[in-house]
């Protein structure tokens, strides 16, 4: 995600050099550009969820989750 921010920013200041420069092809080409980035952004975003998802299921379905502790247990045992 990271990378994708830096690109982003890289492109942003492409596109005001090449609108300044009154480029309109490279204007368009590089609005291609922003475009395709925020989709992979998106997208990405929505893997990253969804692989989550299929983890958490994983835990439930195979019985994973560990034994949720508590303060009491913990200190009957330090006694």
């Amino acid at each position: 995600m990271e990378a994708i921010a830096e690109a982003k920013s890289e492109i942003a200041a492409d596109l005001g050099a090449a609108a300044q420069a009154r480029s309109e092809r490279r204007v368009q080409a590089l609005q291609i550009v922003q475009f395709k980035l925020d989709k992979l952004e998106q997208h990405l975003k929505t893997s990253s969820r969804l692989l989550n998802d299929l983890r958490t299921l994983r835990r439930l379905l195979l019985d994973e989750r560990p034994e949720p502790t508590t303060a009491t247990s913990d200190q009957d045992s330090a006694e």
